[in-house]
């Protein structure tokens, strides 16, 4: 919101020129995402992935070693309201991947409307190297499931998977090897707001969902310096295998 706000404030002020040479920028780079972004080595590398790792905190166990040779799709889950395991693993260089997986670089897929957002877009392709998924991941049913469905509940896990097998046939067109990531805690970060099937707020959430491209669900965890209620999340241990 903050990036949208400030391109449109530069849009009506004396830089509206450098503003739309931006825009005329984004039209023409629009293929970026979908080719794996322009991931920067000192971005992923930023101390401060070190102080949100150890905020939780958050950490990445190798089972076995991967074949740098090889491309892999990584099924991680479950997604958690805010996916911070995913992000501190595998946009960050703050658990180690690049030690322990060496000669590997991952990029995370996401929903497309987050590269619809000016300034943002360019952070998460140039900073964290994230990609805008490809057809047949369903991204999408994966966003419904940590809003309407019981997975991203505390104490619940409930992986939408039996119709989602798109990156399972992705995977033997390109001869992917397919590499399951589990990341245990990452549901107990937050609070949320009861939405059972039928009720008024799922709903509502439903109907957004089909408008904005994107789920919202209600959650609440802790404050700055109390710890009832708030946007900050728990400091609960994330363990991501």
């Amino acid at each position: 919101q903050l990036c949208a706000v400030l391109f449109a404030l530069a849009l009506r002020s004396s830089l509206w020129l450098p503003a739309l040479l931006y825009a005329l920028w984004l039209l023409a780079d629009r293929d970026t995402p979908r080719r794996g972004g322009r991931q920067s080595t000192w971005v992923r590398s930023w101390p401060i992935w070190n102080h949100f790792r150890d905020y939780f905190p958050i950490s990445l166990l190798r089972t076995v070693e991967l074949d740098p040779s090889l491309n892999y799709i990584f099924g991680f889950h479950p997604h958690g309201v805010l996916a911070a395991g995913a992000f501190a693993n595998f946009c960050t260089e703050a658990t180690g991947f690049g030690r322990l997986f060496p000669g590997l670089r991952p990029h995370l897929l996401t929903l497309p409307c987050w590269f619809r957002l000016p300034l943002m877009r360019d952070y998460m392709l140039a900073g964290v190297g994230l990609s805008k998924p490809l057809h047949g991941f369903g991204t999408q049913q994966e966003s419904e499931s940590f809003c309407f469905g019981g997975d991203a509940h505390p104490g619940a896990l409930t992986l939408q998977l039996l119709s989602r097998k798109g990156f399972v046939r992705i995977a033997l067109q390109h001869g992917a090897p397919l590499v399951p990531v589990f990341s245990f805690g990452e549901n107990e970060l937050f609070q949320q707001v009861p939405n059972p099937p039928g009720s008024i707020l799922r709903r509502l959430q439903q109907r957004l969902q089909r408008i904005l491209g994107v789920a919202l669900p209600l959650f609440h965890a802790r404050g700055v310096f109390q710890y009832n209620f708030g946007l900050l999340p728990f400091r609960r241990p994330i363990h991501t295998v």
